[in-house]
């Protein structure tokens, strides 16, 4: 069956290590894409999701400026993220493992995401939407997200490992 996300009740947040001794936390808030899921049938479902890299939040303008620019995401040469789905494995009653290759400026790696199906409800209104949740870690320079800045007493201003955390609600075609 084919869902569409619902973007006003789904959303993607992220948390890196701000030197190396607190977490910074933000978000994606243009979320969109569409995906095929049988709750009969997980182990084929696919998923083909688009990100728009300019839509990210932490709280502090200028430091999403910093984020949007060619230090990071160069959100003017790569205006989307996207992720899409290749197989998934480990189904386990309501959780398995989704893999698929994320692209982020143009480089695509391959991921895992731990998914967990919430289930499904219909909504007053006769539509009929599904719950997920997911979440990965990545290094953010295998992406080649790799500006920093050395600290005084020794490591660095933004950590490597972004964990990425996603909470999904999707409406049936």
């Amino acid at each position: 069956m084919s869902w569409n996300i619902d973007q006003s009740h789904s959303g993607i947040n992220f948390s890196v290590k701000h030197m190396m001794i607190s977490t910074l936390r933000g978000q994606f808030t243009d979320l969109s894409g569409t995906f095929e899921f049988d709750e009969a049938n997980p182990a084929a479902t696919s998923a083909d999701i688009k990100i728009g890299a300019a839509s990210i939040q932490t709280r502090d303008d200028k430091r999403d400026g910093h984020l949007k620019s060619p230090d990071f995401l160069d959100v003017a040469n790569h205006p989307y993220i996207t992720f899409k789905s290749t197989r998934v494995e480990g189904v386990n009653g309501n959780n398995a493992t989704l893999i698929g290759d994320l692209t982020i400026r143009g480089v695509s790696k391959e991921v895992a995401l731990d998914v967990e199906y919430a289930g499904q409800q219909k909504a007053p209104w006769g539509t009929t939407s599904a719950g997920f949740t997911a979440a990965t870690k990545i290094n953010r320079e295998d992406w080649g997200l790799t500006w920093n800045a050395p600290l005084e007493f020794g490591g660095v201003l933004v950590g490597k490992e972004i964990k990425i955390e996603i909470e999904l609600e999707a409406v049936k075609s």
